[in-house]
């Protein structure tokens, strides 16, 4: 008789165990569900935007990237932190962003081959008193920059060009003013921090 109970109870057991996990399984099932029985459309979520893979369309990129990047330096400067120095004997935040731009011109008229439309002393910071005029003056070498490198192919940028320190590649000419740019805007994080003002953040796209 004592046999006969503990089997019913185990049983038991078993049946209740079953049904509780039916219930939490139906339960899973239906939670996605709306009262009319069809489940809620999934959430579109735009594609990942894909970096080029051909060397023109990396290097447009990279320098679209920096440009956009450079333009929320600039953005961000007051008016008044042009003339800004973060010692006596360096550039002002206004020199350095010509110094840049100027860079911009070399490198691309050396890299790509199309010249320059400014000689040097057009970059002389008094001549440019409002940040709108530093603005566009900026960004404008870095338009120069891309413009010159997708009138090139995958072929010339393979070609051999006198450069500082011997014959390089002019696909390496045009790292090597992506890298004077970086380093430059890099410089004037310190003069944005004078100002009280948050550096942008590195843009990765």
């Amino acid at each position: 008789m004592k046999q006969r109970l503990l089997a019913l109870r185990y049983l038991v057991s078993t049946l209740a165990v079953s049904m509780a996990f039916g219930l939490v399984c139906f339960a899973q099932q239906t939670s996605g569900q709306t009262s009319g029985g069809s489940k809620p459309a999934a959430t579109a979520q735009a594609p990942a935007a894909e970096w080029p893979s051909d060397p023109v369309g990396m290097l447009v990129a990279e320098w679209t990237r920096a440009k956009n990047w450079t333009k929320e330096y600039l953005d961000k400067m007051p008016e008044d932190g042009l003339t800004l120095k973060a010692t006596p004997d360096v550039r002002t935040f206004a020199e350095q962003m010509l110094h840049l731009a100027s860079a911009n011109y070399f490198y691309a008229q050396a890299g790509t081959g199309q010249k320059s439309p400014h000689a040097r002393d057009a970059f002389a910071a008094d001549k440019f008193k409002t940040k709108a005029d530093l603005s566009k003056m900026v960004l404008e070498s870095y338009d120069f920059m891309i413009s010159g490198i997708k009138s090139l192919d995958a072929a010339k940028l393979g070609e051999k060009i006198q450069g500082r320190g011997g014959m390089l590649a002019r696909q390496v000419v045009i790292r090597n003013g992506f890298e004077h740019q970086t380093h430059h805007r890099g410089q004037t994080t310190i003069y944005l921090r004078m100002k009280g003002v948050t550096p942008p953040p590195e843009p990765f796209q």
